[in-house]
């Protein structure tokens, strides 16, 4: 027999209180009806490998693609891997077209090589340890 936690509990009555807020707001067809898409992000970003403060940062297309795929993986990025020291630096794209990482993710950049440039110096010569998601 499970049991549900409270924790639990809350979480879905606050989802359908939400579901009733909405509909209660604009309508049952209103809420049914589909979104508009997200404006396009724009060009895929340029490939780049460089030393910046001494530290190897590589960008480039992923071939792993998708969320949480393979060793490049992407997640996020829009199969777009970017890595420091050969470490992934988990990334992703913003529908209006800027980028955060892990380590900025309160401070979007405009390309993914200033997003690495902008990690290397959070970082402070302190190794990017990898990010395993359970």
């Amino acid at each position: 027999m499970s049991s549900i936690t409270r924790r639990r509990a809350l979480g879905v009555a606050a989802g359908a209180a939400g579901a009733v807020a909405v509909l209660a707001r604009t309508g049952p067809a209103a809420a049914a009806a589909p979104r508009a898409a997200a404006p396009a992000a724009g060009p895929d970003p340029a490939s780049f490998d460089e030393v910046y403060q001494g530290r190897r940062i590589k960008g480039g297309p992923s071939h792993g693609g998708g969320h949480h795929g393979g060793q490049e993986g992407g997640h996020h990025g829009g199969g777009y891997a970017v890595t420091i020291d050969g470490q992934e630096l988990h990334v992703m794209r913003n529908a209006d077209g800027t980028w955060i990482s892990v380590i900025n993710h309160y401070e979007p950049v405009t390309t993914p090589k200033a997003l690495a440039r902008a990690a290397v110096r959070e970082l402070q010569g302190a190794p990017l340890v990898p990010l395993t998601l359970a």
